[in-house]
């Protein structure tokens, strides 16, 4: 087995040993801030096995967001693989830490308050998961670890893949990866390859080297990844230009953001047996998952087993599972149920469909309501898109910015800007004419390079982007009264 990737047996041996060193320590609750690694799988599972609270904190977060995740949290030590993230911290050097090395050093924050019993945590909290959400500071979603683990047992079934070997791709900072991408392969016997980032072409948490993704995919012909639908978008684009996809693969699942159906079935015209899921990390990370044996394209799968999906005005409401409650907001603990913030409609046959977020919801001057999520969607379905942000509220049509990928070397940007018109007027032609993208602007420089604008996983935040892009969306408006083709896109072309 090489040192990136783990077993169970491997795991637990080093995790009781780091469990046991932890508690004589008199550690209670842990900071983790680290890149993918097999250091982070121990740690985390060495938390797990000796009842202590773990706060996994996302390397993409910004300084505001660290700051306030220590704060919040009350934490006084962590483990890193970054000791100069955190200059006023003190190095640890009473003992090594069994399991994992030199991999990652313990740190003593001396800013950090002392009183862990300050913090308001819901009672049996094993993990706080912080997700950055689309605007302001991350909320603490407490979680037990038998819940936890519960989740796991659930999803390994559902996938029902015989020890399998998953590449993790995403983060295990992310709960979905944690969760479904570590616990539950381990749970069955199966193997986990935990290579680093900068192995797979990441750069923080942007991809800057696909050809080492694709690489990374090919030498480890894992049975099973997790990836958002950005890069299954890049994982399509490649088998067009001779891209080889493993056969071991069985079981690639999806998430973060809605995915377009045409997507879906170009994938597994190209061989990836994709199944898209849904889920958030109030609900433990995942609400509901298509299958090998049960699956619907442009579906989000069946509710697992044991939650309860409704809808209400719309809004997808689940108990079942629902998280212990909020750090530090007791008004929010033991919940009967999750409001989501999605829309979505559940059909007869029990599969559950995402129509966007409630909080999105576009309204046109003209009265229309229409989810920007639904006409990314399409607008992403093509390789030639990176990333798409329709807007338009109080607006009598939609425009969109638009990041095209990097095209083959030769391709002019008179050539790219006119693909892109080609392509916004065949997803045009699919949409009511309400939705239609009427005007669209062409960056340069992708959203994802400014954590600002865009979520980890990939989801626009909206408010921001409007502001940042006030002017530019004004100019497009501005030229609304030339248009003398309603239906036909214009574009502008950022040059900055």
């Amino acid at each position: 087995m090489s040192n990136e990737s783990i077993d169970a047996e491997l795991v637990q041996h080093k995790a009781e040993a780091l469990a046991a060193q932890l508690a004589d320590a008199g550690i209670s609750r842990l900071g983790l801030f680290a890149a993918n690694s097999v250091a982070w799988a121990i740690v985390d599972i060495a938390c797990l096995l000796g009842g202590i609270c773990l706060v996994p904190i996302p390397t993409f977060f910004s300084v505001q967001q660290r700051e306030h995740v220590l704060a919040s949290c009350a934490l006084d030590t962590l483990f890193t693989d970054d000791v100069g993230v955190f200059p006023d911290a003190v190095v640890d050097c009473s003992q090594p830490w069994m399991g994992i090395g030199e991999a990652l050093a313990l740190l003593r924050l001396r800013t950090a308050p002392n009183n862990l019993l300050d913090v308001a945590l819901p009672p049996e909290t094993g993990k706080i998961t912080f997700t950055s959400g689309s605007t302001g500071l991350p909320k603490g979603v407490c979680l037990s670890h038998a819940q936890l683990i519960a989740q796991a047992r659930t999803l390994a079934d559902l996938v029902d893949l015989a020890a399998p070997k998953h590449l993790c791709v995403m983060p295990l900072s992310t709960l979905l990866e944690n969760v479904a991408g570590l616990y539950a392969p381990l749970l069955v016997g199966g193997t986990v390859s935990i290579p680093r980032p900068e192995t797979m072409g990441f750069s923080g948490s942007k991809l800057t080297d696909p050809a080492k993704l694709l690489r990374t995919i090919s030498e480890q012909q894992p049975n099973s990844m997790i990836l958002i639908p950005q890069l299954l978008q890049l994982l399509v684009g490649a088998t067009a230009t001779g891209w080889q996809v493993p056969s071991s693969l069985r079981f690639v699942a999806v998430g973060g953001s809605k995915v377009s159906a045409s997507l879906l079935q170009a994938a597994h015209a190209a061989g990836i047996p994709v199944y898209e899921g849904y889920g958030l990390s109030e609900c433990a990370s995942v609400v509901s998952l298509n299958s090998r044996k049960d699956s619907a394209i442009g579906s989000c799968g069946k509710p697992l087993p044991g939650l309860r999906v409704t809808i209400q005005d719309g809004e997808i409401l689940v108990a079942g599972n629902s998280m212990l409650g909020y750090l530090n907001e007791p008004d929010s603990w033991n919940p009967q149920h999750i409001a989501t913030g999605d829309l979505g409609r559940l059909e007869a046959n029990g599969f559950l469909f995402i129509e966007g977020r409630k909080k999105n919801l576009l309204i046109s001057s003209y009265g229309r309501n229409i989810s920007p999520e639904w006409v990314e969607s399409e607008l992403l379905a093509n390789p030639l898109l990176g990333e798409a942000v329709v807007l338009g509220d109080a607006r009598p049509f939609c425009v969109a910015l638009l990041w095209p990928r990097e095209q083959p070397n030769g391709t002019t940007a008179a050539e790219v800007a006119a693909q892109i018109a080609d392509w916004v007027k065949c997803v045009n032609a699919g949409l009511p004419d309400y939705a239609r993208v009427q005007l669209w602007h062409q960056l340069v420089i992708p959203l994802q390079s400014d954590s600002a604008l865009m979520t980890e996983n990939g989801r626009p935040k909206r408010e921001a982007i409007a502001q940042r892009y006030a002017a530019t969306l004004e100019g497009l408006y501005a030229t609304a009264s030339v248009i003398d083709e309603p239906n036909t896109p214009h574009a502008s072309i950022e040059v900055q």
